[in-house]
């Protein structure tokens, strides 16, 4: 009896070995949703179509992205978080998938490394410090010494708390050991034109848009937050030639990620299109136009990278005691 009974749990094994085998060879099948947990037309939802159209063609397979919005992309990780691991269900991810789970803690109800498997860093998008062109402020020296001398009398604009621009505004100030004002407000949109006004003193801007506003004489750009200068403003120093170092590391990523427990085959096949897709002249050139870099790697590499991300940002939370809203 005993007998009888092992050899039907090995007969039962082998038969869904079998059948997750052919599901991982047949694999792409049928749609796969892309989930953005951000509006259409923002960052990471434009640079997902775009990656995802081309990696449809590879893989011979329509991918759908589609926008869950809400709770700076809570909404839309907590969804794939919880989908089926069979590489349907997908999340197009930023920044916000680590500081999220910083910020809430255990009331973000997952978590970024343990629930998800990484696929690929799809690209980074440069931040620039920008400012009016009538203040008084030629370079970021000069923001943090006017802060020095009268504490909170320099405030940064921001999309919003807990966001990228919040993230690097405070983590300078931290660097610098000087107390500036976060002023966060509803989108990037709203918050620059507060900074052009010169009602909030600056702002870290991604790259999207600012050499047209740069060249019509709307916006001055004091640094970039990259390694090398950009030829898109000529003479303009690097955040580490202001004194900030590695300051490149704070650039928004967006990136491909899986549910926990998604096979090994398809992951890699999903790494290998979209390394493909990035590698593309016509991807490459849309993906600058918009102020992007694009950055694919290995799931290994880029768990390593969303590893050093998750705890760059919790020492910047904790040190600049930002709190979640």
């Amino acid at each position: 009896m005993r007998k009888t009974n092992i050899a039907l749990l090995l007969s039962v094994l082998c038969v869904f070995g079998s059948v997750a085998n052919a599901q991982t060879t047949t694999y792409p099948n049928q749609t796969i949703k892309v989930l953005v947990g951000f509006a259409a037309g923002g960052p990471a939802d434009v640079i997902g179509r775009i990656v995802t159209q081309h990696m449809s063609g590879t893989l011979g397979q329509s991918m759908v992205v589609e926008n869950r919005t809400g709770a700076n992309s809570l909404i839309a990780t907590k969804e794939v978080a919880k989908a089926n691991p069979d590489g349907y269900t997908l999340l197009f991810a930023s920044l916000s998938h680590n500081v999220n789970r910083v910020l809430l803690k255990e009331k973000a109800e997952y978590d970024p490394l343990e629930n998800f498997v990484p696929i690929s860093l799809g690209a980074v998008l440069p931040l620039v410090v920008v400012t009016a062109p009538d203040t008084p402020y030629k370079t970021v020296a000069d923001l943090v010494a006017a802060a020095k001398k009268s504490p909170d009398s320099i405030s940064y604009g921001s999309a919003g708390n807990g966001g990228s621009a919040h993230l690097a505004g405070a983590l300078m100030a931290t660097v610098a050991g000087v107390k500036m004002l976060h002023v966060p407000f509803r989108g990037n949109a709203p918050a620059l034109t507060e900074v052009m006004a010169g009602r909030v003193s600056f702002m870290f801007y991604p790259m999207i848009g600012i050499a047209n506003m740069v060249a019509d004489k709307r916006l001055k750009v004091l640094a970039v937050g990259t390694s090398k200068p950009m030829p898109e403003f000529p003479g303009v120093p690097t955040m580490d030639d202001s004194g900030y170092k590695d300051f490149e590391q704070t650039a928004p990523w967006v990136g491909l990620l899986a549910p926990a427990g998604t096979p090994e085959a398809i992951v890699n096949k999903l790494n290998a299109a979209m390394n493909l897709a990035l590698k593309q002249p016509e991807v490459i050139k849309r993906m600058k136009d918009l102020g992007a870099t694009p950055s694919g790697n290995s799931p290994a590499e880029f768990r390593a990278y969303l590893t050093q991300d998750l705890e760059r940002w919790a020492k910047v939370v904790q040190a600049a005691g930002i709190q979640a809203d």
